[in-house]
């Protein structure tokens, strides 16, 4: 069960919707996560009231059209997956949302099930194991 956060300069509701959805398919195709299993969060940056900064760090030119998506999931997936899964987020970002790949950066945080309460206040994957 992933939990995506993505944090976008200038961008709007459709926009927004847009990088959400490029997130989930990617996330769908390349990890295996169940379609009903999204669960983000969509925030646009004005540049006043809140913004991005970026750098051209590693030869990337960043600019104004950044996207930053932070994924925290349960580990377990092999590097290649995450290549696999940061490639597809680059192209379907493009093709949604017009998101230069060079804009894409994406993190992604691994924990373990004891991590995870999705709601009524219970552990549901320890309580799975234990079942």
């Amino acid at each position: 069960m992933p939990l995506v956060r993505i944090d976008a300069l200038g961008a709007g509701p459709t926009r927004l919707d847009a990088l959400g959805r490029a997130v989930h398919e990617a996330l769908v195709e390349t990890l295996g996560i169940p379609a009903d299993d999204n669960f983000q969060i969509l925030v646009g940056h004005d540049g006043t009231n809140g913004t991005l900064r970026y750098g051209g760090y590693l030869g990337v030119q960043r600019d104004h059209g950044i996207v930053y998506v932070a994924i925290t999931m349960r580990c377990g997936r092999t590097a290649a997956q995450k290549q696999a899964l940061y490639r597809r987020i680059a192209e379907l970002a493009q093709a949604y949302a017009g998101t230069e790949p060079r804009n894409v950066f994406v993190t992604v945080t691994e924990n373990e099930s004891a991590d995870w309460s999705l709601g009524h206040g219970a552990a549901q994957y320890l309580d799975a194991a234990g079942a």
